[in-house]
C-alpha cells in the first residue's frame, strides 16, 4: 500500500469526477486483496497460538499484527468510506499517516514473528 498503492491513488492529478473513478475502482480491486491477507495473517497468528507457542516474540508479533489490522478497521477503512465521497486532502493526509502506523506495526510483527521463529 505504501509503496505501490498509495502514491498512485493520491496523485494530484484529475478532478473529482476521475477522483470518484480512481477511489471506486482502488475500492473494487484492494478489497479481495486485503481479504486474502488479513486472512491468511489470522490464520498464521492462531496456527501459532494453537501450536502452543507461549514466548514473548510470538505474542508481540501477534499483538502487533493486531494493531495493524486495527489501524485497518478502524480508521484507514472509515476514512476511505469518506474519501469516496469526495477528495479531501485532511483525510488523505490521515490515512497516510495511519498507513506509516499499520507497516511499522506489519514489519514490527514479521521482525518479532522472525526472531521467535530463529530462537526456537
Amino acid at each position: 500500500m505504501t509503496v505501490l498503492v498509495y502514491p498512485v491513488l493520491l496523485a494530484p492529478t484529475g478532478d473529482a469526477e476521475e477522483w470518484a473513478a480512481r477511489h471506486g475502482r482502488h475500492s473494487r480491486r484492494i478489497a479481495p486483496l486485503v481479504g486474502l491477507v488479513y486472512g491468511a495473517l489470522v490464520v498464521g497468528c492462531a496456527w501459532a497460538l494453537l501450536d502452543g507457542r507461549r514466548d514473548p516474540g510470538t505474542w508481540s508479533s501477534v499483538v502487533a499484527a493486531a494493531g495493524a489490522v486495527s489501524c485497518t478497521a478502524a480508521v484507514a477503512a472509515p476514512l476511505h468510506g469518506r474519501l469516496g465521497r469526495g477528495r479531501d486532502g485532511v483525510l488523505e493526509r490521515r490515512l497516510l499517516r495511519v498507513d506509516t502506523l499499520r507497516l511499522a506495526l506489519a514489519l514490527g510483527a514479521a521482525a518479532l514473528a522472525a526472531v521467535s521463529v530463529l530462537a526456537s
